[in-house]
């Protein structure tokens, strides 16, 4: 493979795996990022404490598991010690009652099993339609209609078993509600974490929780390793424009042999659509794109929560569907994240909802800070085509929203951003 010069646009974590890899391989890498911190929509935020101390918090409350195979090892590559940064815990899905799921330190599928039946609140006929429901979804090689919505796929799992496991797994996963999630999508993902290997001989449904901030987890590691290895950053530097070139592409005049776009969807259709590229339906595809908003609520205060992580009960009036305790997880004690996914609240009318059931379980709380990312993941609904990687000859896209097995994840976007570096060239 000849050596390119290439401009990756974005450093979030698409971008950056984009770059790593194009640099491993030889390429003369250029990265360009419109922020001044890396990671994108998983990055750094720094909050004043009530004490008048400085917290790093994120953007964003985010889960990893270990079936998240590529961005473990990218993680790895760049320095980054998995072990020491993410908090492993075996899957669990208990309420603030000790009501739920809770899986075993065992291996798959047996963790599951063993966890199906061990849960506590369900009924035994509870328990048997979740898994008679499950034997049937691997008969059929966690396979179904590419029309059929979760809520559809799961029909018959009782409905108190669909409130407290499905529901919250699916919006975590997903980030759409059951009843407009793609239950082809959600097979995948079930079929992978329940059933696939983990990282290093993880469980592949292991939750791994952030010990730092998301910013040191990876994007800033990352950043020194492109450094080291010669790569060019320009951090803080948005691009105006991209133009095709007689020898590749022109990004804001300076010339390039490829470019991989590693930006939000609606950037990278404007620099797309701005080229004057022969791009219509890849332009169509991007912007038919449909998304969905993740509220995060930190407040101060809280108590030491029984786990990491608890799920919690929801409803017209509770939009929180997991509450993080941070004191747990190298913060500062009492800072807890409520997490909505999938909300279309406004910030200050969600605030004062998840503040209110915080209260309910006893908790008296004050807000800190409610992050809420408008556009935070497409809305992985049924039967959805979303745009590919190529655009044009020397011109790719990367990041959670274009072709892939997986919904808007960090997995879904590292995958994304690596399948991007190998197709330099072609």
């Amino acid at each position: 493979m000849s050596r390119l010069r290439v401009a990756v646009v974005g450093a979030g974590w698409a971008g950056l795996a984009a770059a790593v890899a194009a640099t491993q391989d030889g390429h003369a890498v250029t990265l360009l990022e419109a922020a001044r911190t890396p990671g994108g929509r998983a990055r750094a935020l720094p909050v004043t404490l009530p004490d008048g101390e400085t917290a790093l918090l994120d953007n964003g409350q985010h889960i990893l598991v270990g079936a998240y195979l590529e961005t473990l090892a990218l993680m790895e590559t760049v320095g980054v010690d998995p072990d020491a940064s993410l908090l492993r815990l075996p899957l669990v899905l208990r309420d603030a009652h000790g009501d739920g799921l809770a899986l075993p330190a065992w291996p798959a599928p047996w963790d599951a099993l063993a966890g199906i039946l061990g849960a506590r609140g369900w009924s035994w006929a509870e328990r048997w339609s979740l898994l008679r429901a499950a034997a049937g979804w691997q008969r059929a090689g966690f396979r179904c209609d590419p029309g059929l919505s979760v809520a559809g796929l799961t029909r018959d799992v009782s409905p108190r078993v669909r409130e407290s496991m499905i529901d919250p797994l699916c919006v975590a996963a997903l980030n759409t509600p059951a009843d407009r999630a793609s239950g082809e999508v959600f097979l995948r993902v079930l079929r992978d974490a329940l059933f696939g290997r983990g990282h290093r001989g993880w469980g592949g449904s292991n939750l791994l929780l952030p010990r730092q901030d998301l910013g040191s987890v990876f994007p800033h590691e990352a950043c020194a390793w492109l450094a080291a290895h010669g790569a060019g950053l320009r951090i803080g530097r948005r691009v105006q424009s991209l133009r095709p070139a007689a020898a590749g592409w022109d990004v804001d005049g300076e010339p390039f042999d490829a470019v991989v776009l590693a930006t939000p969807a609606a950037e990278a259709a404007r620099l797309v659509e701005d080229s004057g590229a022969a791009a219509a339906p890849w332009l169509a595809a991007a912007r038919s794109l449909a998304f969905e908003a993740i509220a995060t609520v930190y407040v101060i205060g809280g108590p030491k929560l029984p786990l990491p992580m608890l799920a919690l009960r929801t409803g017209p009036d509770a939009p929180a569907q997991f509450v993080f305790d941070r004191g747990q997880l190298g913060g500062p004690p009492g800072l807890l994240a409520f997490v909505a996914s999938a909300s279309a609240r406004e910030k200050e009318a969600l605030q004062a909802q998840v503040l209110a059931q915080a209260a309910a379980l006893g908790w008296s709380v004050q807000p800190l800070q409610t992050i809420v990312e408008k556009r935070a993941t497409f809305a992985c609904v049924p039967g959805l085509r979303r745009p590919p990687q190529a655009i044009a000859p020397g011109l790719w896209a990367c990041g959670d929203y274009v072709e892939g097995p997986y919904p808007a994840t960090l997995e879904g976007a590292v995958r994304s951003g690596l399948g991007a570096a190998r197709r330099l060239g072609r």
